[in-house]
C-alpha cells in the first residue's frame, strides 16, 4: 500500500469526554420521527444514539476533498481514497442515561491488508467502551474499510437476496432533508451524504447515500417501535449493499420463538440486501 508498516498502530488509544445532553437526544429523536415523550435527564438513550456524541472535531481547513478529516490522527495514515463504516458489534451491559457525563476510550485492534476484486483494501477494527461513572455502558468494535475509488458510474456488484417475510416491516422514503439532519447530528462532513453534486459528478453514484449507521440505527429501532418495554444487550451488523435517496427503501425483523433474539435486515429497492444485523434484548 503506502509502503508503511501500520502493525505498529495496534494497540494505540484515545480518551474523548462529553455529555449525553438532552438537545441532541432530543433532536435525534425529530430527525428519526420517534412520536414518544421527549426524551429528558435521567432516561435511558435508545440504542445506537451514542453515534451523536463523542463529535471528531477536525478543523474545516484539515478536511479532505470528499469531506472526511485528513489521514493521519488516532487512525493510521492509510493512502486509499474511501473510507466506509462496514460494520460493528456492541453490546450494552447497562442503559446508558440522558445526562450523563462519559468517556470513550477507543483502541485499534487491528490493521489487515488485502486485495480484492475492487483493488486494494484495508480494515481496520477500533473498540470503543463509553462509561459514566457506575461502570461501562456500550462495547463496540467498529469495521472502518478503506479502498480505491470505483470507476465513475460502473454497475454495482451482484446483490444477495434477503431473507423472506419478517414480521417487522417498515418502508422508509429517505430525503436529503433526513440525510443532512443525520450528518449535522453526527457532525458527518463526507459529502457523499448531503452533497448531491459532488456525489453524483465526482463519485459517480445515483444519488444520496444513505449513512450505514442511520439504516443500523433504524434497524435496531425496530425493536423500540415493537417491543418499547425490551432493553437491547446486544445488536450487530453488515453492510452489503448501498442504498441511495431516490427510492424507499425497507427496514425488516424477524423475531424468533425465544421473544428475545431478532434477525434484522434492510432491503433495497430492487430487492436486495443492503444491510443484515440481529439484536438480542432482555425484558
Amino acid at each position: 500500500m503506502s509502503g508503511e508498516d501500520f502493525s505498529k498502530w495496534v494497540g494505540r488509544s484515545e480518551t474523548l469526554h462529553d455529555s449525553i445532553d438532552v438537545a441532541r437526544a432530543q433532536a435525534m429523536q425529530a430527525t428519526l420521527d420517534d412520536a414518544t415523550d421527549p426524551l429528558a435527564a435521567g432516561a435511558a438513550l435508545p440504542p445506537l444514539w451514542h453515534w451523536a456524541y463523542f463529535w471528531s472535531l477536525a478543523p474545516t481547513a484539515g478536511l479532505g476533498p470528499d469531506g472526511h478529516a485528513a489521514r493521519g490522527g488516532f487512525l493510521p495514515p492509510i493512502d486509499l481514497p474511501r473510507r466506509m463504516w462496514a460494520g460493528s458489534r456492541v453490546e450494552f451491559p447497562k442503559p446508558l442515561p440522558v445526562g450523563a457525563a462519559v468517556t470513550r476510550k477507543s483502541t485499534i485492534e487491528s490493521v489487515t491488508e488485502k486485495s480484492g476484486r475492487s483493488g486494494r483494501l484495508a480494515f481496520v477494527t477500533v473498540e470503543h467502551v463509553i462509561s459514566d461513572d457506575k461502570g461501562p455502558a456500550i462495547v463496540e468494535e467498529h469495521d472502518i474499510v478503506y479502498r480505491e475509488a470505483g470507476e465513475k458510474g460502473a454497475p454495482l456488484p451482484p446483490g444477495e437476496a434477503p431473507p423472506s417475510g419478517g414480521a417487522w416491516r417498515r418502508e422508509v422514503v429517505p430525503s436529503p432533508v433526513l440525510l443532512f439532519r443525520y450528518s449535522a447530528l453526527t457532525f458527518n462532513g463526507h459529502r457523499i451524504h448531503y452533497d448531491q453534486p459532488y456525489t453524483t459528478k465526482e463519485e459517480g453514484y445515483p444519488g444520496l447515500i444513505v449513512h450505514g449507521p442511520l439504516l443500523a440505527t433504524m434497524m435496531i429501532g425496530q425493536l423500540r417501535r415493537h417491543l418499547p418495554e425490551a432493553r437491547a444487550t446486544r445488536f450487530s451488523f453488515r453492510a452489503k449493499r448501498p442504498v441511495f435517496d431516490t427510492r424507499p427503501f425497507t427496514v425488516c425483523g424477524a423475531p424468533d420463538a425465544s421473544a428475545k433474539h431478532a434477525d434484522l435486515w434492510v432491503e433495497d429497492p430492487d430487492g436486495h440486501l443492503a444491510m443484515q444485523g440481529e439484536v438480542d434484548w432482555d425484558l
